[in-house]
């Protein structure tokens, strides 16, 4: 039995079997009621009450429900009398975990030997998980009640005491990050979530935990790190661990929240004045990210400008960001010049092939997303290259490229390891692409891809959509699709960023444009449209020659 997953009648069962006289059970059916009623399913509990039970029949004293009906507290207060003192060192100790190893444990009790470790581990109340990052824990109500318990033992913890060994913990988490791999998400994590829960809750430096925000940000694969409630408090943000544990739940939660949200909040943690210089830059840049993909350009414009102002750990990323901005505007050579001198740091390939697809060079473009998935898993970022492989696969889908299903199906792969919602997002219209032109349900499917999308807040992901459904229509020759995608298109970019996808929409369907390009091409306008149409009338080739998914 797993602890803490007794039920009413597991707990009654386990009470009338575990002592009996000629098969009968020697607890009263209204004793076992309120044993039961106050274990909370606890074996510990029922454990312990059925040794108090024997110790009151053996003084003499015949038990009565009123001797059992008292609360958790005075029987772990029983238990830790029982221990050895180096035995209740280390269990205060390890109280402040969810989980630990005996290093952990015996580190965090500033002990110099395990061995009061290991045998607190061999006891029943100790559970053992093997294939954990750390394999022992207490239940979490043993665990509060023993950091809120006023135990009446002689060597009990002082206000003092529960600090220090606090400090003790924080630093043995760190220890073990900084000693493991550089590339071990999973350790990574677990000691962000355990440290972050003890700085906050014991009001201590965040010393480590600044370091492995940076390196859980970087990464890009967003594993929640959901953190309970404080016990103490539930106001607002009052030390700096509580802004970093908001920052980034913040940047976690994004992925599944709409961006709006994610501004609110970022606004709120850099508004508290408690996160250090740098960690209130790392809010600032993404909240100028969010403000991109809700269409305020200029919002984020100011915000990436403030953080290349700063000179910070972001501000190549910041330095990406503007030319993304000017991508947005239609401004292409100065977005690929600023490729040019972004580095690896800010993702020079990505920014590239973003800028060479919207011109129909499907060609670059793949190979500029390919060139920085590779550099991005030579550089061991799992995010960073799921999100090229994603927009690689975007890009090829408007192609007759025979190697579509492997990439988008590689993409998957990679979106499968990490949470971004927009690249899986642009992995499913990759596959809507594919399936241009054809009877296959496309327009049912891109609809509900669009009810899903408009939940976000991400509008460039809207815009992107939006094409695609255009890229069908024109396939078909569908004059009225086209013309229904456009308007659509026009509502999304009127404030003029991504209004060359209006532009592109006229040069896949042939069509003169209404009013002159304000975009800047890298080539001639003549051969960006040729290149467009050229993609429409490939596809519809290929759905007469040969089999498709459905028929043209």
């Amino acid at each position: 039995m797993l602890i803490g997953d007794f039920s009413f009648e597991d707990c009654d069962d386990y009470l009338a079997r575990r002592l009996s006289v000629d098969g009968r059970p020697l607890i009263s059916d209204p004793i076992r009621t309120v044993i039961a009623r106050r274990s909370h399913g606890l074996p510990l509990y029922l454990d312990l009450s059925v040794m108090r039970f024997l110790e009151l029949r053996r003084s003499g004293h015949t038990p009565q429900p009123t001797d059992f009906d008292h609360d958790f507290p005075a029987l772990i207060a029983r238990t830790l009398s029982d221990l050895t003192a180096p035995e209740r060192h280390v269990l205060r100790s390890v109280s402040l975990f969810s989980s630990f190893d005996v290093a952990l444990a015996t580190r965090a009790a500033g002990l110099p030997q395990q061995a009061p470790a290991l045998r607190l581990v061999e006891r029943p109340f100790v559970r053992e998980t093997p294939f954990g990052l750390w394999p022992y824990h207490l239940h979490a109500l043993i665990r509060a009640t023993i950091r809120g318990a006023d135990d009446q033992t002689d060597d009990r913890w002082s206000l003092a005491d529960w600090q220090q060994a606090a400090s003790r913990a924080l630093a043995a988490l760190g220890e073990q990050w900084s000693g493991g791999s550089d590339r071990d998400r999973l350790l990574l994590v677990g000691c962000l979530r355990q440290g972050l829960a003890i700085a906050r809750d014991y009001r201590l430096d965040l010393d480590w935990l600044t370091e492995a925000a940076w390196t859980y940000v970087g990464d890009s694969v967003w594993e929640p790190l959901d953190l309970a409630a404080s016990p103490e408090r539930e106001d607002a943000a009052a030390t700096a661990a509580d802004a970093l544990v908001e920052l980034l739940s913040a940047l976690a939660r994004r992925q599944h929240e709409n961006r709006a949200r994610t501004v609110e909040r970022l606004v709120a943690v850099a508004d508290t004045g408690l996160l250090p210089a740098e960690l209130c830059e790392m809010a600032v840049y993404y909240r100028a990210k969010a403000q991109r993909d809700l269409g305020h350009t200029e919002a984020s414009r100011q915000g990436m400008q403030l953080v290349v102002a700063g000179g910070g750990r972001l501000a190549p990323n910041a330095r990406r960001g503007l030319a993304h901005l000017c991508r947005l505007a239609g401004d292409f050579p100065t977005a690929l010049e600023a490729a040019e001198h972004l580095g690896w740091a800010g993702r020079h390939h990505r920014v590239v092939g973003d800028v060479r697809w919207v011109q129909g060079d499907m060609s670059l473009a793949a190979q500029a997303f390919g060139a920085a998935r590779a550099e991005a898993e030579e550089h061991g970022k799992s995010g960073e290259a799921a999100m090229s492989q994603a927009m690689r696969a975007f890009t090829l889908a408007f192609t007759t490229d025979p190697t579509i299903e492997d990439e988008i199906d590689l993409g998957e792969h990679l979106l499968a390891q990490v949470d971004l919602r927009a690249a899986t997002l642009d992995v499913r219209i990759a596959a809507l692409l594919r399936d241009a032109g054809t009877y296959t349900g496309v327009e049912d499917r891109a609809q509900v891809l669009a009810a899903e999308i408009s939940t976000s807040g991400l509008l460039f992901v809207q815009a992107k959509l939006e094409l695609a459904r255009a890229f069908h229509h024109a396939i078909r020759d569908d004059q009225t699709g086209v013309a229904s995608r456009m308007g659509r298109l026009r509502e999304l970019t009127r404030e003029g960023y991504y209004a060359y996808y209006v532009d592109i929409v006229h040069f896949m369907a042939d069509l003169a444009l209404d009013t002159p390009s304000r975009a800047q091409w890298l080539d001639e306008q003549q051969t960006v449209r040729q290149r467009w149409r050229s993609m429409v009338i490939d596809r519809r080739a290929l759905l007469i020659s040969g089999p498709a998914s459905g028929t043209p």
